[in-house]
């Protein structure tokens, strides 16, 4: 600032001025922009404590979310578990009946091949 001006700013807004007569007196002038700055400033107050509540309450519903997102994989585990469990044992049991019914196959085919041969005996007499 020029050493020539009288007036020295000391916070925004509030400015001090020397009277030019020889007293200690000083004048304080307040800027008007100080009272729209303090409206907009207050008004950005309000709107920051929105966003945090807005901040908090998407963390409550992303902690919700993830706890149910950690419930269904639990349970997707579980199912896989016991379908696996089933598939086992259902490839088991085919391969039990399948070799019995190997059996019942070889066996028909013993018989049927013993029936046509008794047939074909008794046909040539």
């Amino acid at each position: 600032m020029a050493a020539s001006t009288s007036s020295n700013r000391f916070r925004e807004g509030l400015k001090t001025r020397s009277v030019a007569s020889s007293s200690d007196e000083i004048q304080l002038r307040i800027d008007p922009m100080q009272g729209e700055l303090d409206d907009h400033i207050s008004g950005l107050r309000g709107q920051v404590k929105q966003l945090r509540n807005v901040a908090q309450e998407i963390q409550t519903e992303a902690k919700f979310q993830n706890d149910a997102i950690g419930q269904l994989q639990m349970l997707l585990i579980k199912a896989q578990a016991g379908v696996k469990n089933n598939v086992r044992k259902l490839n088991k049991s085919i391969i039990q009946s399948g070799s019995s019914h190997v059996v019942h196959v070889v066996l028909f085919a013993l018989v049927l091949f013993f029936v046509v041969y008794m047939i074909s005996k008794f046909s040539r007499r």
